[in-house]
């Protein structure tokens, strides 16, 4: 990354530099905001009341984009938000984790709303690809000299399309991201073209960017034009993808791909969309189609298709992500996750997520099967997400930037406000689509709850039925076991106690390695651990060490490659030689445990659905020796 957390150009990289990034940031960061124009505003002047003027109509609704795009994209992120970074990463998680780390202390809420956050994100990543990409392909309709004959085409396309990205995913995406960004870059290029067209023919148009328009016409549609709102919104889906990509590209890059290249040409684009409506009224039904030249109708069409499989890449990609980090965070169960790049730290794939995400994909295409009826599940889980970052960034703001209450107050609290009238205004929308998100969020909500509680029960009953660690040391010495040569490696979650694995070896094998070491792996509030913190080594006496192996959310976890690290701190063992002691815990459910009991049974579930840990931490497996024990929750 050519980017500083701060935003400041590297040693060794010039302005060529920051303009490949800044390309590229087009590319990844800009797909999903950058093909709103499709459908945003055809869906705002749908909904606008019968009777309303077209011209106040259009005039009204641009204003309520040009406000919207900056209000909630300019000042809330690419200003303000994007200075919040944890070490450079970004998004709910990466917040939580700083709100966290700035208030000194574990605190419930800012968790429960980071788990919050997470979840909705979720159900914005099975609706951005299925959104995004019918509504290119739904381009054929006003294709000239097709008419409506390839319509019943339009959904096989569509699951064709989608099904195709999924199933891409395990190969990386590498070498075609390359040409993420020129894409995108010409689609800006051709949209911001295509608005040009129009404004010249009509440059009254221009007048609509003042707010007295976008007010005038809430007034006069009433209820309606609260429920115009939530269509409104749809121009700024794809905002939390500027904050949560900052670690991929840095702050410059994003904020100028936005300021200089994103932002003028939707704006154009809008407002190329509004004149062709005052210039021909019955371009309300299709406003982005009907501005195409026909001469260059397909071109775009296939370009459409690229923009939207783009959009919808970049947010399969932030799933898998988001996936990442909450593994490492114990919200969710591990989870088998592949690197697809030796070069590039960010992509990765995991297989169970592009799984279930697939599946929801595909389900909402054939439940909803038009763009037009999937806008009103859209918004709602944007809205969510942005009113959470919004509670987390008052503390990072208060504790770590040190801005007064009223400071902090007059920024956050107009924008609230702003979010919570788009987020009610979306709510109006539950019976015709927006409880899809909300059903999928609770889910994970609770999937992840209990996997929370159950760990925590676990936790807490091996630490009650376990041998303090220091205690079993001081009972080695009166009656020493029989040693072999060689390392044994004991993994646990807790180094104050004595392994089960370590346990179950002295009482059925009877016997102990001459060097034994406690291992135990910790993830940092940090996205990434510098090396020289990665390791810690306690030594016990000559028998015993241990040592606490610390990662950040965002990093895969390589015990034996961090282990490499201890040969310097003076810990040396051949690690071919060595053999790791695992414990493998049978979990049977309890009518008496902290759970119900078809509680206890979703996460004994999600415990055998867990990722070995022998290849989540990347041990040789020829290495690794299983113990079992059965517990209860």
């Amino acid at each position: 990354m050519a980017n500083d957390i701060t935003g400041q150009t590297e040693p060794g990289h010039g302005k060529s530099g920051q303009t490949a990034l800044m390309i590229g940031a087009v590319g990844v960061v800009f797909g999903d905001i950058g093909t709103s124009p499709l459908y945003a505003m055809k869906e705002a002047l749908h909904h606008a009341r019968a009777g309303t003027d077209p011209h106040l109509a259009t005039y009204g609704v641009i204003s309520l984009v040009f406000w919207a795009m900056v209000l909630l994209v300019t000042i809330k992120y690419v200003i303000f938000l994007m200075r919040a970074d944890n070490a450079g990463e970004g998004g709910t998680l990466a917040l939580m984790a700083l709100a966290q780390k700035a208030l000194g202390r574990y605190s419930p809420t800012v968790f429960f709303l980071g788990v919050c956050g997470a979840a909705l994100f979720y159900g914005d990543s099975i609706i951005t690809p299925a959104l995004s990409v019918l509504s290119a392909v739904e381009g054929v309709k006003d294709a000239p000299g097709i008419g409506h004959s390839l319509d019943q085409y339009i959904l096989p396309i569509a699951f064709v399309i989608l099904i195709a990205l999924f199933l891409a995913q395990s190969r990386g995406t590498e070498k075609v991201a390359r040409l993420f960004g020129p894409i995108m870059l010409l689609w800006f290029v051709v949209i911001a073209g295509m608005g040009v067209y129009y404004i010249i023919q009509k440059p009254a148009i221009l007048a609509a960017l003042s707010p007295h328009y976008g007010l005038s016409f809430l007034l006069a549609n009433g209820v309606t034009g609260f429920i115009i709102l939530g269509s409104v919104f749809l121009v700024v889906t794809g905002a939390e993808a500027l904050y949560a990509d900052m670690g991929h590209f840095g702050k410059k890059p994003i904020n100028r791909g936005w300021i200089w290249i994103v932002f003028p040409a939707l704006m154009l684009n809008y407002l190329g969309q509004g004149a062709l409506t005052l210039v021909d009224p019955t371009a309300q039904s299709n406003p982005f189609w009907r501005m195409v030249p026909e001469a260059f109708y397909w071109p775009v069409l296939i370009l459409a298709g690229l923009a939207t499989v783009i959009a919808s890449q970049a947010v399969i990609t932030g799933a898998f992500s988001m996936t990442q980090q909450a593994v490492q965070l114990g919200l969710l169960p591990r989870m088998d996750i592949r690197r697809t790049s030796e070069t590039q730290a960010g992509q990765i794939f995991v297989p169970q997520m592009n799984t279930m995400l697939m599946i929801g994909v595909v389900f909402l295409v054939a439940i909803f099967k038009s763009s037009e009826a999937l806008t009103s599940a859209y918004g709602i889980a944007v809205t969510g997400t942005m009113f959470i970052s919004t509670i987390m960034a008052y503390i990072v703001i208060r504790k770590i930037w040190l801005w007064s209450r009223l400071r902090t107050l007059a920024l956050l609290v107009p924008l609230g406000i702003i979010e919570a009238i788009f987020m009610a205004s979306n709510l109006t929308k539950l019976l015709s689509g927006a409880w899809m998100p909300l059903a999928f969020g609770g889910i994970l909500i609770f999937v992840m709850a209990t996997w929370i509680k159950g760990s925590h029960i676990l936790a807490a009953k091996a630490t009650r039925d376990s041998l303090p660690l220091s205690d079993l040391v001081e009972m080695m010495k009166k009656r020493p076991p029989h040693r072999v040569a060689g390392t044994a490696i004991f993994l646990t979650s807790d180094a104050d106690v004595a392994p089960v694995a370590l346990m179950h070896n002295l009482k059925h094998n009877k016997m102990l390695h001459e060097k034994n070491v406690v291992l135990t792996v910790k993830t940092a509030n940090t996205p990434r651990v510098d090396l020289d913190q990665r390791v810690t080594i306690t030594p016990l006496n000559d028998d015993f060490t241990v040592v606490t192996l610390t990662f950040g959310f965002m990093e895969t976890p390589n015990i034996p490659q961090a282990l490499g690290i201890c040969r310097k701190r003076g810990l040396k063992f051949d690690i071919l030689s060595t053999s790791f002691f695992v414990g493998k815990r049978s979990v049977v459910p309890s009518a008496n445990s902290g759970m119900p009991l078809w509680q206890d049974k979703l996460f004994i579930f999600l415990m055998k659905n867990a990722a070995n840990p022998t290849e989540f931490f990347h041990i040789p497996p020829g290495r690794v020796v299983e113990l079992g024990t059965q517990v209860t929750v």
